[in-house]
């Protein structure tokens, strides 16, 4: 998931979007989700967001047999522990 948000509801967005995936960097985030939980993460984002302003793109791979990712420079978003 990529976005280009308002700055009045990035951290909505993000809090919403963290609860179902894994921010890896700026306005990026990326995991595993299931259906119904994808359906329940468009619908709580589109609470937040205003249409005629802001963007948020999903990228569905339907399989990570093709699927590659790889990173140059610093790493953002590793996993982070809370305590």
């Amino acid at each position: 998931m990529v976005y280009d948000i308002n700055e009045k509801r990035v951290n909505k967005v993000l809090k919403i979007a963290r609860k179902y995936l894994t921010w890896v960097q700026n306005s990026v985030l990326e995991g595993e989700i299931t259906e119904a939980k994808f359906i329940k993460l468009k619908y709580e984002l589109k609470n937040i967001i205003k249409e005629d302003e802001d963007s948020i793109i999903f990228y569905i791979f339907r399989t990570k047999l093709y699927t590659k990712r790889e990173t140059m420079g610093k790493e953002k978003g590793k996993e982070e522990r809370i305590i």
